[in-house]
């Protein structure tokens, strides 16, 4: 196996790419001494080969509980008070269990859970026939975290009582936005949805697809198979260890080789499950999502479609069914309705399509500041190398490509852009360091038994040597994350975004867990899956860790989504930060600049733009909405809230930080006319800040 392929490479989710699966399908029938043999090898290797050499002990079964049961339940819509004190007696036993090939917990948890939706499913048409006030003020608390399980039956009905009236109110409105959109073209009287008097066939019309969606739902969360049941399982005790270290039952290992090698052809987005939801992790470059420009990291995909097709609830499905939903044939249109984390829903239309490698390679303009002075702009999407063929693209010989072409111009800065790079090679994360350095020290890289290796920039050629500045925010990731990381520490560039980095400084490895089988007699077992597991962690040259902290920018600007938790501190048990000795290195000598001056100057720019007044206002009201997880299930509270969310769309549209939506004959969804690099940064307001800071500092004639 090539290591080095996993080593920075993004997330390793699930890649939403190829448009279909071919080759062997795995089996997944149950069996309980495979089972047992699955255990027992996780409680060997996960504390043998991972970073930390964390013991199954009381601590880290805990948290393997915690994980389990929120991916068990993870709305809380099913699990009494009780039902959990009953599964509580397994929380501190869990390594205890594994180790000696006990495994009570996953069974256990599938009954009551069983148990719970079939009592469920016959209370949905009770309800749904009792029917509900429109009118009447109610409210659901969204948040799992701030609610708790239900105590008895009765508090269990008021919630699906409250679920299902606002899943009948939301479909409501929506067969209103569509009624008007015929009437509209009849040239018609429209509906006026906050009329207190519904349209009753259309609120009947919704409530019959409640009910089918709910019934649906429940169907599948109750024939979730046995062996589902523990593959969930053994994760949740791998993630115990850190939130990129996972089991991989077959059919996703099967999934993962298949993303890595396969076409590339789909939306264009990595996912990973999340506590029962599929998260979006990031956008891939050059794909159909990125060019659509509405789906965003950290969206939780709630429902996906067909155009003009009825959404399906991915709910309670496994990554590989509900990727199985949303890949389809090139040219097709996809729906994906998804829930933002401040609460606001919307439907996203997409053409799959296939990736446009192009997209994903650098790129480079030339801007100008207000002295009229040329400016390199260069953009790094990603840390791509092809390791089949040593003659395809990497990205250190474009980035060097670019910069020569920008020197041509006569640039007298240059500002790196690696927003939403979620990295790639770590070999490339060196060399291209190396354009922009003499030399020396880039990264160092600690494994799990203490050894530190230094990784060097061995060719001490220059590429630029001019004064640069890089951009980031919280989705620069992994490699990116190294070079800003080696850049700011040499006093190499200025470094400018929002308040820290993803902060993912660990390396994966794929484990077959079919090979190095104990007994001999065990070879019969010969589908355990892998382990993906955290093996070694990286360091920057000054010491610290690049790891949950991220890279803090020397000049910190606001941005329309502070108010996500989103970045490695936020993941559950992820590694902590720490730190190593220095590695020896010299100070940058030449043109650089002075970060307390620039920072001066973008505080009084920021003061007055206008863009970025938006931004932070946005900003702070999306965290009040978040925090606000009380939610409105009446209509005149759901109606303002969708008012308040469209307002909030608007502005950010307005202020340049959020894709349009663009439907109409010339331009259908999906397939919006794709922006040259000049155009996306004449709306970009952290380039314009960028331009702003280059000039000042030229104008006052840099620093040596």
């Amino acid at each position: 196996m090539r290591l080095h392929r996993f080593l920075v490479g993004g997330l390793l989710a699930s890649l939403l790419l190829g448009a279909s699966v071919h080759g062997k399908v795995m089996p997944s029938e149950f069996d309980a001494g495979r089972n047992r043999l699955i255990a027992y090898m996780l409680s060997r290797q996960l504390p043998a080969q991972h970073f930390s050499h964390k013991e199954l002990d009381t601590q880290t079964s805990k948290a393997a509980y915690t994980l389990y049961l929120k991916q068990l339940d993870p709305r809380k819509q099913f699990l009494l008070a009780e039902d959990v004190r009953q599964l509580d007696v397994f929380a501190d036993k869990i390594g205890e269990e594994i180790s000696r090939g006990r495994l009570l917990l996953p069974d256990a948890g599938m009954g009551l859970l069983n148990r719970r939706a079939g009592e469920v499913s016959k209370l949905i048409d009770q309800l749904l026939e009792a029917g509900f006030d429109a009118d009447r003020a109610d409210y659901l608390q969204t948040d799992p975290e701030k609610t708790a399980c239900p105590a008895n039956a009765e508090e269990l009905r008021d919630r699906w009582r409250r679920i299902l009236k606002l899943d009948v109110i939301e479909s409501y409105l929506e067969a209103v936005e569509k009624e008007n959109t015929k009437r509209k073209e009849a040239k018609k009287t429209l509906l006026k949805p906050e009329d207190s008097r519904v349209d009753q066939p259309l609120w009947t019309e919704a409530v019959e697809k409640v009910r089918k969606k709910t019934h649906s739902y429940l169907d599948r969360i109750q024939k979730t198979d046995r062996q589902e049941h523990y593959n969930r399982y053994f994760d949740a005790i791998a993630r115990a260890f850190d939130p990129h270290t996972s089991y991989m039952a077959p059919e996703s290992k099967e999934d993962f080789d298949i993303h890595m090698s396969g076409s590339l052809e789909g939306i264009g987005a990595l996912l990973r499950e999340d506590d029962g939801h599929i998260k979006v992790v990031n956008i891939i470059p050059g794909s159909p999502a990125e060019a659509q420009g509405q789906l965003q990291a950290e969206d939780v995909i709630m429902a996906v479609s067909e155009k003009d097709g009825e959404p399906v609830d991915i709910s309670a499905m496994s990554i590989r069914e509900a990727v199985s939903h949303i890949r389809g044939p090139k040219g097709t249109e996809v729906r994906l309705t998804v829930s933002r984390a401040d609460g606001a829903r919307l439907v996203i239309p997409l053409i799959r399509d296939v990736v446009k490698l192009e997209e994903t390679y650098v790129k480079s303009t030339v801007l100008k500041d207000k002295q009229g002075r040329k400016v390199g702009f260069l953009k790094i999407p990603s840390f791509y190398r092809d390791f089949e063929n040593k003659d395809g693209r990497n990205v250190t010989d474009d980035t060097r490509s670019e910069l020569q072409k920008l020197k041509k111009e006569g640039i007298t800065g240059l500002i790196l852009d690696l927003r939403g790079n979620g990295g790639g090679s770590l070999s490339d994360a060196v060399d291209v360091s190396g354009l922009f350095l003499p030399g020396g020290p880039v990264v160092q890289v600690k494994n799990s038994e203490g050894k530190i290796i230094l990784l060097e920039d061995e060719d001490k050629n220059i590429a630029y040597d001019g004064p640069m500045m890089v951009l980031v925010n919280q989705f620069a990731a992994s490699a990116s994350e190294i070079l800003a990381a080696a850049l700011q520490d040499y006093g190499r560039a200025l470094i400018v975004g929002g308040a820290h980095t993803h902060g993912k400084g660990t390396v994966q490895a794929l484990v077959d867990m079919n090979r190095n089988l104990p007994l001999l007699h065990l070879k019969k077992y010969d589908n355990l899956g892998a382990l993906k597991v955290t093996i070694q962690k990286f360091y920057r040259i000054s010491g610290g860790s690049t790891q949950y902290k991220g890279v803090i920018p020397d000049v910190v600007v606001p941005s329309l989504l502070d108010y996500l938790e989103t970045g490695e501190q936020y993941l559950d048990y992820s590694l902590p930060w720490d730190q190593v000795q220095e590695a020896q290195h010299t100070l940058w000598n030449g043109q650089h600049f002075d970060a307390g001056k620039a920072k001066k100057v973008s505080e009084i720019y920021l003061a007055a733009s206008e863009k970025f007044k938006k931004i932070q206002a946005e900003s702070l009201r999306a965290k009040e909405r978040k925090e606000k997880s009380l939610a409105p299930v009446y209509l005149a509270g759901v109606l303002k809230e969708r008012k308040e969310l469209e307002r909030a769309k608007k502005a950010a549209e307005s202020a340049g930080i959020m894709g349009e939506e663009e439907e109409d004959e010339e331009h259908p969804a999906g397939k919006k006319e794709k922006k040259t690099l000049e155009q996306e940064l004449a709306q970009d307001p952290y380039a314009d800040l960028a331009l702003t800071l280059m000039d000042a500092a030229a104008s006052s004639g840099g620093k040596k």
